[in-house]
């Protein structure tokens, strides 16, 4: 008669209880018949040592007890500024690696890397006529023949002759290099994009690939995951930047290092 009392309720408000629950049981499938309960609270730091720590301080104010609520809300709290001290840094390692080489809105005012490159090609060309002028200056001296010699001349035919072994001694390396790579032959590359060659990520495992008459299968490729590198600059960049932590001995210590 209740039951009766309800449809009629719910008859009369427009509501129909199947259609209802057929779209509860959709929309909610994967809650259905699971159980939720509370996870047990573990605290980020271990218990013991940082309680001790904490009854050391406390002694000094003249507290004797410290009770776990704030052992356990000490360690929340710590667990709370790692992280907002990870994110903040992470987020100054992205900005620091951020290129605008290939953004439309900016362009290239200078390039010191290129400035760079053309300063050691100049020094490498001032380093080579010299070598040349002072291998002149040696054929010279060793193809020179008179009779009374100083000891400077004999010094520059000594130097020559050492010049000459050194460069007989490289082309005598070099020709057994090449000759070591002739006999070895061309290195065969591996052929990745084979006809045959059948990937898992494809959708054929290795039991698919070991009945198609091959036997083995490519290794299943992972994607890379994005690793942000921080360096001691990043984190002295965000202590100079926070207001507990500018004026810090911990800044001035990471400074001198």
């Amino acid at each position: 008669r209740d039951d009766d009392d309800i449809n009629d309720v719910a008859s009369m408000a427009g509501v129909n209880l199947h259609e209802e629950s057929a779209r509860i049981m959709a929309t909610n499938s994967d809650l259905v018949g699971t159980q939720i309960q509370s996870c047990k609270d573990e605290p980020f730091l271990a218990t013991i040592p940082l309680h001790k720590r904490i009854l050391e301080t406390a002694k000094k104010l003249g507290i004797t007890d410290v009770p776990a609520e704030v052992v356990t809300f000490i360690s929340h709290a710590t667990q709370n500024r790692l992280r907002t001290v990870i994110e903040k840094v992470t987020v100054i390692t992205q900005h620091r690696m951020e290129t605008y080489k290939d953004d439309e809105w900016y362009e290239q005012a200078t390039d010191v890397r290129s400035q760079l490159k053309f300063f050691e090609q100049l020094e490498r060309l001032e380093k080579q006529r010299k070598d040349e002028q002072e291998r002149e200056i040696l054929l010279k001296a060793a193809k020179s023949r008179s009779r009374q010699e100083d000891p400077e001349q004999a010094r520059l035919k000594q130097k020559a002759k050492e010049m000459q072994q050194q460069e007989l001694a490289q082309m005598r390396q070099r020709d057994a290099n090449l000759t070591a790579l002739a006999a070895i032959g061309p290195r065969k590359k591996r052929k990745l994009d084979a006809p045959g060659l059948l990937t898992i990520g494809e959708g054929v495992g290795v039991c698919g690939a070991s009945q198609a008459g091959l036997g083995t299968a490519s290794p299943r490729q992972y994607p890379r995951q994005k690793i942000t590198r921080v360096n001691l600059r990043d984190f002295i960049f965000y202590m100079e930047q926070e207001r507990e932590m500018s004026r810090s001995l911990l800044l001035y210590r990471a400074l001198l290092k």
